[in-house]
């Protein structure tokens, strides 16, 4: 008799919460990396003004990225090092559960570094960074991310070469989702109306629609390969 699936997921989860908050290794390493980005950014976009305040919104979600790539890749292979994931394959639960617990970890730990990044991003490019859409574009944003990267981290932690081989496989799927909140964070900090912006919000919801059904689906095969 399988495991329950919601009790599956809410394990995991909470699994990964203790993990990280006993070692406090990945989320570290993806704050430093963020902040480093952004100073790097800053440095060199100083002597432009002008170009600082339209690039703020590329800036931000091309950091939370490739953070994100940080954790995935290491949320996943401490996973196989550990032998988890193959304890877990051989439990009576459902493949899928174990693809949304890891993803919701994921999520967290991306959706808190967003967080972080926000309003010290608005003080180091001195734009007001504070709005409820930027946080609902932030929610998604980070959500298509951890759904196409979980399944993408499964598969590239078998690999020798997972460190520069999830940026490489990642990236090209993860455009979609970067490039229409790129355009959702653009409309909404330059004050335009929402007429311009919102059908970018709405193609970023549909976006990871579609990521998280497909990886939902494909991840049992994924998994067992």
């Amino acid at each position: 008799m399988q495991t329950p699936f919601f009790r599956v997921v809410y394990s995991i989860l909470v699994k990964d919460l203790q993990a990280e908050f006993r070692s406090r290794e990945l989320l570290s390493l993806m704050v430093i990396f963020a902040l480093l980005s952004l100073l790097i950014f800053s440095f060199a976009l100083e002597l432009d003004r002008i170009a600082r305040e339209e690039s703020i919104s590329g800036v931000l979600w091309v950091t939370v990225a490739f953070a994100s790539i940080i954790g995935l890749n290491r949320s996943l292979t401490i996973e196989r090092e550990q032998g988890n994931l193959d304890a877990l394959l051989i439990a009576p639960i459902h493949r899928a559960a174990i693809f949304v617990g890891k993803m919701a970890g994921n999520f967290l730990f991306a959706l808190i570094v967003g967080a972080l990044l926000v309003p010290i991003a608005a003080l180091i490019y001195n734009v007001p960074l504070l709005s409820a859409w930027l946080a609902v574009v932030l929610l998604l944003g980070t959500l298509g991310l951890s759904a196409v990267g979980t399944l993408l981290a499964t598969m590239t932690a078998q690999t020798r070469t997972r460190e520069s081989l999830l940026p490489v496989v990642m990236l090209p799927l993860a455009l979609p989702v970067v490039l229409t909140a790129v355009r959702a964070t653009t409309g909404i900090l330059s004050a335009q109306p929402s007429a311009d912006w919102l059908g970018w919000l709405q193609l970023l919801a549909f976006v990871d629609a579609a990521y998280f059904a497909a990886c939902f689906v494909m991840f049992e095969f994924v998994v067992e390969a």
